[in-house]
């Protein structure tokens, strides 16, 4: 299949394990893909630097990274200098929670999407080893999709989108044994909350403790690399 005649999906990349397998899952099926990723006042700002590896890695059609303001609205450990990421297993919604970030994040991936005539939007969310975030449950996949095809110009004139999220219903070990099988460098990927600035992790994070996991479920190597002051293996 040419580039001329592939199809054009939108991939939100931040630059972790779970958005670089499923660029790849994408290119896999035969997409041309435009990767978005966003610079929102994160403090695990070595993700951004990941994003542009892998979509350089990956030879994507195009790159983009948009910046946003969610640290001005704050409530977020991820977004909040005053809050501390948490170390250890918290009940419920914790507090890594960045309010609507997912709901902001695909609505702007719908508006390039319409630009670039672009019908497929995928993003890396999953629902079965996740921090229980609300914004990557099935229920609002679904939700955007409606809403993004009453929304726009292109839904209302019969050219619809789809949200598509792969890993959905993956466990973190079976996302990572996919993308191992498609050639993903995972060394590549950031996916710590509290990374330093070289893109090294703190092996303490609940991020960390599910990406650690996924690796030792997968029988394959932990490619993460990890800060001298960290307590992983």
């Amino acid at each position: 299949m040419t580039d001329a005649v592939k199809k054009k999906a939108v991939v939100l990349l931040s630059g972790g394990l779970d958005s670089a397998t499923v660029l790849a899952m994408a290119q896999a099926n035969g997409y041309s893909c435009y990767t978005l990723s966003f610079d929102y006042g994160q403090r695990h700002r070595a993700e951004l630097d990941a994003a542009k590896r892998l979509a350089a890695s990956a030879g994507v059609v195009e790159h983009k990274v948009i910046g946003l303001d969610l640290d001005g609205m704050g409530g977020s450990a991820l977004t909040d200098d005053s809050l501390a990421v948490p170390e250890s297993l918290q009940q419920g919604i914790p507090i890594t929670y960045v309010p609507a970030r997912n709901t902001v994040f695909l609505a702007l991936a719908l508006g390039w999407a319409e630009v670039l005539e672009a019908q497929d939007i995928f993003i890396g969310v999953n629902a079965v080893d996740y921090s229980g975030y609300p914004d990557c449950r099935p229920a609002f996949i679904e939700a955007f999709e409606r809403v993004a095809n009453l929304a726009t110009k292109a839904g209302v004139e019969g050219k619809g989108f789809r949200i598509l999220a792969p890993l959905q219903d993956m466990t973190k070990g079976e996302i990572v044994a996919e993308g191992s099988r498609l050639g993903i460098d995972y060394a590549l990927t950031v996916s710590c909350y509290q990374a330093d600035a070289l893109g090294r992790a703190c092996g303490r994070c609940d991020s960390c403790r599910l990406r650690a996991a996924g690796f030792s479920a997968a029988g394959v190597a932990d490619a993460t690399v990890y800060q001298p002051s960290s307590n992983a293996d």
